[in-house]
Order: C-alpha cells, then sequence, then structure tokens
C-alpha cells in the first residue's frame, strides 16, 4: 500500500491509534520531526518513510493500512 502526500500529512497531524508498536513509534518520531520543522521537505522525507515501512511490513499491516485508507 501506499499513502498519499494528503494522507502522510493527516498522520502527523492527527492522534490516530495504530495497532503495530513499530509503526506508532515511527510515526511517533516524524510527529515530533514534523512539529519543529512542518517544511515541504520534511513532510517528503516522513511521506517516504511511511510509504517504506507500509511496503516493507504489508503483510502485518492490514489493520493500520485500513485506518490510513480512510483519511
Amino acid at each position: 500500500m501506499n499513502i498519499t502526500l494528503q494522507q502522510a500529512e493527516k498522520v502527523l497531524k492527527g492522534n490516530m491509534m495504530f495497532s503495530q508498536l513499530g509503526f506508532s513509534m515511527l510515526v511517533t518520531r516524524l510527529k515530533t520531526r514534523y512539529t519543529k520543522d512542518p517544511s515541504q521537505a520534511t513532510l517528503q522525507s516522513s511521506f517516504d518513510e511511511i510509504n517504506n515501512f507500509l511496503n516493507k511490513f504489508s503483510n502485518v499491516m492490514a489493520d493500520d493500512c485500513k485506518i490510513i485508507a480512510k483519511l
């Protein structure tokens, strides 16, 4: 699954709960970085990291992908 840039921004600005601990940790780290530097470059790199994670672990990310798809 690939998310859109807009979905990535909603993930970074939102308060969603995710079932996978690794993904939750990634999102927390990216939110902190994005809060400190809300530039387009930070959003783009966060978007890339989220998509890389989702693609790598798509077999265990089904429930979280459903949450993100609703954004």
